[in-house]
């Protein structure tokens, strides 16, 4: 039986539906959709993209089985010929993306499929619950390096992640925005990600001494003993550690670190540092963890705590302050004529976009401009082809490279835009072509229902 995760059933049913009418219509041409935020959330003040590994993955693999197929036909939503034609579906498509990495803002496309329109429909739900989630985590999870820059940064968010496949990826789009690693074993293992563990408050109580808890660790984990001290009292542990230490070390083990979970984190990691100094533990590092955030790291930070790395779990893998994104994916074209939504407040701009972006002479990002695809213009474009005819143009770069990518992005971005806070909005340049052809959609709709009233929609004169 297909894996839940990998079965093209996993969409909403209105995208098979709408497959069945497309058929019974013989409607099947080339449709162009891309993917966008129409708004950034009120404390972002860029994006950060990631996803499109996993979506070339879908695509590639995209197909009914034989239970999908007999599946649908349980439901006696759909006829037989229909479900026939499903048995040969796959992904013959064009798609052009942004890389994993780079920053974005509203109303740039991160992705746009062009496919035979029941393709590129079939895969909108899938698609967009990918690049939303990692796109979400990722973004945050910039803001924590940006909080806390040269720090080490485990993702710890496996427990209370939103399910088992947000666990995965949330450690996914963490290392790629900049994070050192992750505790969840198996994204360690199947992304390639370093593995960071200490141990649990369960351990210490588990042993009638704290003491004995701290040397039998350390005996069984000599090349990576980090010691958890707040479970009874910070400081009277750390002083253990001292001691612990001395007897360690005539067996050639050192401990490597200590952490701290709860209470004052800046004030208990001044304690402990002047404790573990005092006791010739200079090289021992403070690891902090427990609801911490960028605002909480950029706390710690101005107040000169002495914390060398955290763990950052469930406000950074659900991106507590702002968990969902304004996002869509839109018909922009459909047999080669262009289309436009024009929802009172959700208008969409017409045609295939493309992205450039410029940058000064340092390197540093100064505006974008958002255009038609045939519209060359200078800096670079930022979205490339990634497959075509249902065939990737070369191997997805590996998560280290995308994740190097990703660091040289922030680098680039101007100072204000690093803030936590909203600051005043990077400059994204709607070109004259692209309102140029928003005004001929419109002027086509108008003379198709012979009215120019009760048409909403941005002004885009």
């Amino acid at each position: 039986m297909t894996e839940p995760l990998a079965s093209v059933l996993l969409t909403d049913l209105y995208e098979l539906t709408m497959l069945h009418a497309y058929f019974d219509c013989d409607m099947n041409n080339t449709a162009t959709f891309e993917f966008f935020v129409s708004r950034l959330p009120q404390q972002r003040n860029f994006l950060l993209a990631a996803g499109l590994a996993q979506v070339l993955d879908y695509l590639d693999g995209l197909q009914f089985s034989t239970d999908d197929i007999s599946l649908l036909a349980g439901m006696r939503r759909f006829k037989h010929d229909f479900l026939k034609s499903l048995e040969g579906l796959r992904f013959t498509g064009d798609v052009y993306a942004m890389p994993e990495g780079p920053a974005f803002f509203t109303d740039e496309p991160i992705l746009r499929i062009s496919a035979p329109i029941r393709e590129a429909q079939l895969v909108e739900s899938r698609v967009m619950n990918l690049l939303h989630y990692e796109t979400v985590v990722a973004s945050k999870a910039a803001r924590v390096v940006l909080a806390s820059p040269d720090k080490s940064l485990v993702d710890f968010g496996l427990r209370r992640a939103h399910g088992a496949e947000a666990g995965m990826l949330s450690a996914r789009a963490s290392y790629l925005a900049g994070f050192s690693g992750t505790a969840t074993v198996l994204a360690g293992s199947r992304f390639g990600i370093p593995l960071f563990g200490t141990m649990a408050h369960s351990y210490v109580q588990a042993h009638a001494d704290e003491a004995d808890a701290f040397e039998h660790f350390a005996r069984s984990q000599p090349e990576n003993a980090t010691l958890l001290i707040d479970t009874y009292d910070t400081e009277a542990a750390a002083h253990k550690v001292v001691s612990v230490a001395a007897r360690l070390q005539r067996d050639g083990i050192a401990i490597k670190a200590v952490r701290i979970d709860s209470g004052e984190f800046a004030e208990h990691a001044r304690r402990v540092r002047a404790i573990l100094d005092a006791g010739g533990l200079q090289h021992l590092t403070i690891f902090a963890s427990g609801n911490l955030d960028e605002f909480r790291l950029l706390e710690l930070l101005k107040a000169g705590a002495p914390i060398d790395g955290s763990g950052v779990g469930t406000r950074m893998n659900t991106s507590s302050d702002a968990p969902y994104l304004d996002c869509a994916y839109k018909l922009t074209e459909y047999d080669g004529q262009p289309r436009r939504k024009r929802s009172e407040g959700k208008a969409t701009w017409p045609g295939r976009k493309q992205v450039y972006r410029h940058y000064d002479e340092n390197g540093i990002m100064t505006h974008d401009e958002l255009t038609v695809d045939n519209d060359a213009r200078g800096g670079v474009a930022m979205l490339q082809p990634v497959m075509v005819a249902g065939i990737r143009t070369s191997p997805s770069p590996t998560l280290m490279e995308s994740r190097t990518y990703a660091r040289g992005q922030l680098d680039a971005l101007p100072e204000r835009m690093r803030s936590l806070t909203p600051s005043e909005p990077y400059a994204v340049i709607v070109c004259e072509p692209l309102k140029a052809l928003a005004r001929s959609v419109d002027a086509g709709l108008r003379s198709s229902r012979n009215s120019g009233n009760g048409i909403g929609g941005r002004d885009v004169l």
